[in-house]
């Protein structure tokens, strides 16, 4: 019999205890709102150089209340922290929002800003690109979007990546392997007489060539072949894009 009471004493010990300290941890975790932020507009946007560009920005909450939000911009292939209109690059804003415990969302918005030459006396433009290397061609490095043709304050045509985005879009690999650089001088549009600068592949190295550019006015289309030291020739195709 004392057996028995003196179990029933432990175990009621035990339950006291448990109750005892519940209130000691109760308020230990809680819930905390992620922010959620939503693009007002598109996601993407391409607008003519020079062209008024008014950010329609986001809506950033937390927990169904509104919260503020920064943000910031970065040129894809020509740098810069503003979007400049006046200047052809790929655009990309950055919003980004912190809630009250410290954790940071982000959501992203691309504006394109390109000039659309005629091809015949201009060659600027945005282009999509298929890319064929050392003779082979596949589905992955067809209509690569996108490589932009700008033209510098001197004459000069640039071209934000030589090798039409094989690494960049082709492989997504990102823009730190893209190939820019490429200075194009423009000798006689309709004869086809281009002369051309030196440039490398980013994240590779190694020095590439350009030659051999035609231009279809008619087709709206430019051919041209670059040639990297590391043993490779890329033939690309640009197709104009009519903004």
């Amino acid at each position: 019999m004392k057996k028995i009471i003196i179990a029933l004493f432990f175990v009621s010990s035990g339950l006291f205890i448990a109750c005892d300290t519940a209130p000691e941890t109760a308020d230990v975790s809680r819930v905390t709102n992620y922010p959620n932020l939503e693009l007002i507009g598109a996601e993407s946007v391409i607008i003519n150089q020079g062209d008024t560009f008014t950010d329609p920005g986001i809506i950033a909450t937390e927990g169904g209340n509104t919260i503020p939000y920064t943000t910031s911009v970065s040129g894809r292939f020509r740098g810069g922290t503003t979007l400049d209109t006046s200047r052809p690059d790929i655009y990309v804003i950055t919003y980004s929002a912190v809630n009250q415990d410290g954790f940071t969302g982000a959501i992203t918005r691309t504006v394109i800003v390109a000039d659309t030459g005629d091809l015949t006396t201009d060659i600027s433009g945005l282009y999509r690109s298929t890319v064929t290397r050392n003779g082979v061609l596949t589905a992955q490095y067809t209509d690569l979007e996108y490589v932009l043709i700008w033209k510098n304050s001197n004459g000069t045509y640039e071209l934000s990546d030589g090798i039409g985005g094989y690494y960049d879009f082709g492989r997504s690999y990102g823009v730190g392997y893209a190939a820019p650089g490429a200075i194009i001088t423009a000798n006689d549009i309709p004869s086809n007489s281009f002369s051309y600068s030196t440039f490398e592949v980013s994240g590779f190295g190694g020095g590439c060539t350009m030659n051999s550019m035609t231009v279809n006015p008619t087709a709206r289309t430019i051919n041209f072949t670059t040639v990297w030291s590391a043993g490779f020739t890329f033939n690309v195709l640009l197709e104009q894009v009519e903004l």
